[in-house]
């Protein structure tokens, strides 16, 4: 009876938070079709799948990464499609770059209702390999290139009593993982921004979405950087990110995340393995702090040698001068993901 009387119980509350859930999305979705969209990040990756996917569903896109070159690609690719696209190569970094790419945005195609705030960098090592440079550039590479747009686009969408602003955080702001030190510090504060934010802008009828992915098969991984024993830390970082039982795809990613912004939902976890993550930390913190501990025990050691302390390459670079077995499987699975995705 006992038993009984918690399942009841339990669902009742669970339909309880269903109904909350759905009222707390009415009046908040938005008709996509026609209205402006700026993806940041735009040229390779989730940010290309996601403003493919914007522009399928009848958006305005407007595009911005740092390589002109990659940008002109996606750019190309919409329009061969069908759709509206402007594209504009800026550094995210500098606020006098985005208070432009914003304007001009809204000159070249009338309004502004979505922001999609994308670019990152990642830097994957042992802590003993980080200065506290690293983690400023995290902060410089991840928060701000959030920050910048966030706070450019918003008195426009207060203006216009609506707008959504998608962040692109992480599991990593949600849970510390090991060897992610500065992403996940940076992440974090990305994340924290954004429920402040959220809070704050309701009343203007701005709606704040937080997206917490899991690993992304993107082919991403050969752009990020490595330090410590690099090859090794490249082997187990890219393994994790090729493996279909640990990622998702880019284009089912990008296709969740515009329906949740088209349903004005306040946050969404991707992967199964981000879900358990976070709802575990949730639960029983003691729980998931005991894994990533023992996570960290298993990743690469800090080499003896001390140039490594110092020393920090690329992904690309390690696939192209090692010798290492680990590290040629890493590319063979990786390659065809780099070409998808624009890596290459």
């Amino acid at each position: 009876m006992q038993l009984r009387t918690i399942v009841k119980g339990a669902a009742a509350v669970f339909a309880a938070m269903q109904l909350v859930g759905m009222a707390s999305r009415m009046g908040r979705g938005m008709n996509l079709r026609g209205k402006t969209a700026l993806v940041c990040g735009a040229s390779r990756g989730l940010g290309r799948a996601v403003a493919l996917e914007l522009a399928r569903r009848g958006c305005k896109v407007a595009i911005c990464a740092r390589s002109e070159q990659d940008l002109e690609e996606v750019r190309a690719e919409i329009a061969r499609a069908g759709g509206t696209v402007y594209a504009e190569a800026c550094d995210l970094r500098s606020k006098e770059q985005v208070d432009d790419l914003v304007a001009n945005v809204v000159a070249r195609l009338g309004s502004l209702d979505v922001v999609v705030a994308n670019a990152a960098t990642i830097e994957v090592g042992p802590i003993e390999s980080m200065t506290v440079a690293d983690f400023d550039t995290a902060l410089n590479d991840i928060f701000k290139t959030s920050l910048h747009p966030a706070l450019a686009a918003l008195p426009k969408m207060r203006e216009a009593k609506r707008g959504t602003l998608a962040f692109v955080t992480s599991i990593g702001a949600k849970v510390g993982v090991p060897h992610l030190a500065p992403y996940s510090a940076a992440k974090f504060a990305e994340l924290g921004f954004a429920e402040a934010l959220r809070a704050e802008a309701a009343k203007d009828r701005v709606h704040v979405l937080t997206i917490v992915p899991g690993l992304m098969r993107t082919g991403s991984y050969v752009h990020a950087a490595f330090k410590g024993d690099s090859e090794k830390e490249y082997a187990w970082f890219g393994a994790g990110s090729t493996s279909p039982l640990t990622t998702m795809s880019a284009d089912r990613a990008a296709r969740r995340i515009v329906r949740a912004i088209a349903r004005g939902d306040s946050e969404i976890v991707l992967t199964l393995s981000a879900k358990l993550a976070a709802r575990a930390n949730g639960i029983a913190p003691g729980l998931v702090s005991f894994f990533t501990k023992m996570a960290g025990r298993l990743l690469p050691a800090m080499p003896d040698d001390p140039m490594a302390r110092a020393r920090l390459r690329e992904g690309v670079d390690i696939e192209g001068k090692s010798a290492s077995p680990a590290v040629a499987a890493v590319k063979a699975a990786g390659l065809p993901l780099q070409v998808e995705h624009n890596q290459t």
